[in-house]
């Protein structure tokens, strides 16, 4: 097997979004380091379908919500540096793992609240902060966000409110990782066909046809059409796009 171009860390990748990204950057020939929370089989799948195309690809457990793991988590991923590529760094990485919580104003917990900033921006910092070491310079980092930091739809307020810092943040370490030639983007997606948040926008055919309808491009995005774009600002050519939020939504509510 040759050697690899780029390998990137994809947290989240054993489904949606971040299965799609994983499977772009494996086409443009990248290897792929996936983290998983539970679905160790799928998980496994992506690697799978990884290696079928020539690269290669390690699946790593890690909850986001657990910023206790963070440090240990590293540690795997030095690992698994060494015994796969014998590299001691990694170049790219996709802070993509979340979860999708609806709950209107009145009704948001506190519990709720504080899942969605363990998992969304505590991580978002607090992950990248013990893998910015084994990190090379000259690397980028993507950041997910969301169309909802732009248009509102009733009960995203908190989800919303936390994916506009993070969209603030990456601006923060775009400019800090700057001496190091490290670009920081973010990915802001419309609605998406996938089982994030329950799968509503994928399986409520009425939900669907409503972004449908508020879509300049007149459908719902498909996962491929996110995984295209963030593959797109890890390749070649887009290096000189840094502290930019990209939003990848068809043109949902012009």
């Amino acid at each position: 097997m040759t050697p690899p171009q780029t390998i990137t860390l994809i947290t989240g990748g054993s489904r949606g979004l971040g299965r799609s990204t994983a499977l772009h950057v494996a086409a443009q020939g990248g290897d792929v380091i996936l983290t998983y929370r539970s679905q160790k089989e799928e998980a496994d799948k992506v690697v799978a379908e990884i290696e079928k195309l020539g690269r290669r690809a390690v699946a790593l457990p890690l909850d986001a919500a657990d910023s206790g793991t963070f440090a240990s988590f590293a540690q795997a991923v030095r690992s698994s540096l060494a015994t796969v590529w014998q590299r001691e760094r990694f170049d790219f990485l996709v802070n993509n793992a979340g979860v999708g919580i609806r709950a209107g104003l009145t009704d948001t917990t506190e519990a709720q609240f504080d899942e969605l900033v363990s998992v969304h921006l505590k991580a978002v910092l607090f992950l990248t902060q013990k893998l910015l070491p084994l990190m090379n310079d000259g690397g980028r980092i993507v950041n997910v966000s969301t169309g909802l930091a732009r248009f509102t739809l009733p009960g995203y307020a908190a989800y919303a409110s936390i994916k506009g810092a993070v969209e603030v943040l990456s601006r923060y370490m775009a400019r800090e990782l700057g001496a190091r030639g490290i670009t920081v983007n973010v990915v802001a997606p419309g609605a998406i066909e996938t089982d994030f948040g329950g799968g509503a926008v994928r399986d409520n055919a009425e939900l669907n046809s409503f972004v449908a309808s508020q879509t300049a491009l007149g459908r719902a995005g498909q996962p491929q059409d996110i995984g295209g774009v963030m593959a797109a600002l890890l390749a070649p050519g887009t290096g000189w796009i840094n502290a930019q939020r990209i939003e990848a939504s068809g043109g949902m509510f012009l």
